[in-house]
């Protein structure tokens, strides 16, 4: 079903060079085909959650695997260390969402407009505590704030060679707990309402 939705009405080239754009961006992160594939599954399901139309959910999907495009732009020692970054090297990785946004700006494709959106406020939180702009509540695109709880959840409960993942159980109540305050309490209800799908997404791409 999944994949129905997410090809239907769909021109399959463009589609197939944003695929390969959002693994190139990220290329020497172990296992980046399954990270995609897991947000991308997760997006769906959120926007579909949104009660969003047919074309908004696909559009969604489908851009949110250009998130992390601006990373082509960082300098290799901060895009691809392997453990924890210093505090001058989190403020310039902050960049790749401004990077991202900059790569997609004027496109005349629906998929990268909508992904220049997704790069540049993903990592904004409801609260204002994000970046790059501070943004707050629904100032931050839908589209922003559906990725936002679909990359960390995924960072969560991923392995990295700086960090452990956790159990999505834990991950979920995390999640949960930041509604109203990090992420937006109405797409946070749909992400518990539907997690169980979730789950099954996480558990065929690890």
């Amino acid at each position: 079903m999944l994949r129905r939705g997410f090809s239907e009405g769909a021109d399959r080239d463009i589609l197939d060079v944003i695929k390969r754009m959002a693994i190139t961006a990220e290329y020497r992160e172990p296992q980046i085909k399954n990270h995609l594939e897991r947000i991308r599954g997760y997006c769906f399901i959120l926007a579909r959650g949104m009660e969003l139309s047919s074309q908004e959910v696909e559009i969604i999907a489908n851009a949110s695997i250009l998130h992390d495009i601006g990373k082509v732009g960082l300098p290799e020692r901060v895009a691809f260390k392997t453990d924890k970054l210093g505090a001058y090297e989190i403020e310039l990785s902050k960049q790749h969402t401004v990077i991202g946004a900059e790569i997609m700006r004027g496109s005349t494709s629906v998929y990268l407009r909508a992904g220049e959106y997704v790069a540049l406020t993903h990592h904004e939180r409801w609260d204002g505590s994000g970046y790059p702009r501070g943004m707050t509540k629904e100032d931050i695109p839908l589209s922003g704030r559906i990725v936002a709880i679909a990359d960390v959840f995924d960072a969560l409960t991923t392995r990295r060679s700086y960090k452990n993942e956790i159990p999505i159980e834990d991950a979920m109540r995390l999640i949960r707990d930041a509604g109203g305050q990090l992420f937006d309490p109405k797409v946070v209800a749909v992400f518990l309402d539907n997690f169980d799908e979730i789950s099954h997404i996480r558990q065929n791409y690890t």
